[in-house]
């Protein structure tokens, strides 16, 4: 059970700000220089979701074994974190958005995703590295780990090798899609986060070169069929990206669509990311050959680990966070995407 040993209000002079605000963005700072870089992500998702922001620190108890905390040290300890977790938050008081902030004790991941479930959690925001996380790359720290293991929502991954910078803008947003509904599930969070930051989406449909039985070397027909397979296959994908792009149009988003070829998949969208400047990655958990007894697909797995920008994650809400299926509805009557069957 979390205990809850502080909040914090910074109630916001915008217009959209107000107690009626249900939807909340979690921003899971701690002592780390990483965990500072991650409240201008979550500002900005909050800002483009009309969303509160709530800055979550979990203080972790005393080993087992250890001699127990004394009383003295650990309100001393309580209090400064308390005044790092003010001073925060008034700092960010005039973006806009409300801002609350939180104290709870004990394991990390556990207690972030506890908060998550009993509150209307649109987004965790979180870095890839934790105060006690390794310095190494193409490794998620172990509170990164767990939650990306666990079933507690969307989740945006903040690098460390992220700039820190005083105000996060989005100018170009990168969609990988593989045609299926659950690639697309996205669609709508990232029309919000478009039009909330004038940013360029940019949509990318990856065509793997098909393997052929190979028993000796192959010959001219074999090659041919190939070649034919991946133009048929690249024109489709085009086609497709195309009424996608349609769709977005209509939301006045500036949008853009590349068909990648051969290769490594998770490599090529890696290496367009950073071809074209991507400031942010968008995409579901499971694709098209997702399965329901792991948390996310090989994809989404190997782009947590290599991307070098902020990742966002999008998963299914807990069964049991409050208001699921009301959330659920709300949404969908913000942002509603054509039915698939038009296309």
């Amino acid at each position: 059970m979390m205990s809850s040993l502080v909040r914090i209000q910074c109630p916001s002079e915008h217009p959209k700000a107000s107690a009626s605000i249900r939807r909340r963005v979690v921003a899971c700072v701690d002592a780390s220089e990483s965990g500072q870089k991650i409240v201008p992500h979550a500002l900005s998702a909050a800002t483009a979701f009309d969303a509160a922001l709530t800055l979550l620190r979990v203080i972790e108890p005393p080993p087992a074994g250890s001699l127990p905390q004394d009383p003295v040290e650990w309100g001393i300890r309580c209090r400064a974190v308390r005044e790092d977790l003010g001073r925060l938050a008034e700092h960010h008081r005039g973006d806009g958005v409300r801002i609350e902030a939180e104290i709870a004790e004990g394991q990390p991941a556990e207690q972030i995703r506890s908060w998550a479930c009993d509150h209307r959690v649109e987004l965790i925001v979180l870095g890839t590295d934790g105060e006690h996380g390794t310095a190494r790359k193409r490794r998620l720290g172990n509170t990164a780990q767990s939650l990306a293991d666990m079933e507690c929502g969307s989740l945006l991954f903040v690098p460390p090798s992220t700039a820190a910078m005083p105000a996060c803008v989005y100018r170009r947003v990168l969609v990988p899609l593989d045609g299926s509904c659950r690639a697309e599930s996205v669609l709508p969070r990232v029309i919000r986060l478009a039009q909330a930051q004038d940013a360029e989406v940019l949509l990318a449909h990856a065509v793997p070169v098909p393997e052929l039985t190979e028993i000796g070397p192959l010959e001219a027909e074999d090659l041919d069929l190939r070649e034919r397979l991946v133009r048929r296959n690249e024109l489709v994908g085009q086609r497709y990206l195309n009424r996608i792009r349609a769709r977005l149009a209509d939301s006045g988003v500036s949008v853009r669509g590349i068909v990648l070829r051969g290769g490594d998949i998770r490599s090529e969208l890696v290496d367009l990311a950073t071809r074209e400047h991507v400031d942010l990655i968008v995409l579901a958990a499971h694709g098209r050959t997702g399965r329901d007894d792991v948390p996310y697909g090989s994809l989404t797995g190997f782009m947590m680990t290599h991307s070098a920008m902020p990742l966002l994650v999008v998963r299914p809400e807990p069964a049991n966070s409050a208001g699921h299926a009301a959330a659920t509805d709300e949404r969908q009557a913000t942002v509603r995407m054509p039915d698939r069957a038009a296309l």
